[in-house]
């Protein structure tokens, strides 16, 4: 059983940087596509961004595309997102999860292990 930790959520200014980091222990990712998602207070959890395996491709709403870039580390099970730019609408807790398949979703529900999430808060 995979388990998966984020880290590198704070808090920042508006215009900021963050990069999050999802670690693997127990098993490694396999051949998985890795997502990002986020909720905010009051709402649902939304996609962000996420991986396929290989890396070889990547997808991110909308509301982040061009600030946002996800990337991995498949030798030592790490999947990165770093947020430039960053706007007070980008606060919420971000969740690293793992795909039921090689490409992935941008469906929360395709995604069958997730970790316990980071904080991001930005101030205007």
């Amino acid at each position: 059983q995979v388990q998966l930790v984020e880290s590198g959520g704070g808090l920042v200014q508006a215009g900021g940087s963050l990069r999050l980091a999802c670690a693997a222990s127990g098993r490694t990712f396999g051949s998985y596509a890795m997502g990002w998602f986020r909720q905010a207070p009051g709402k649902e959890r939304a996609f962000v961004s996420r991986i396929t395996w290989f890396g070889s491709r990547t997808y991110y709403a909308d509301s982040v595309k061009g600030r946002f870039t996800v990337s991995r580390d498949n030798a030592n099970d790490m999947v990165y997102l770093q947020m430039n730019s960053l706007r007070p609408e980008d606060t919420a807790i971000y969740y690293c999860a793992r795909s039921r398949t090689a490409s992935g979703s941008n469906l929360a529900n395709e995604y069958d292990t997730w970790g316990q999430g980071t904080q991001v808060t930005v101030s205007s």
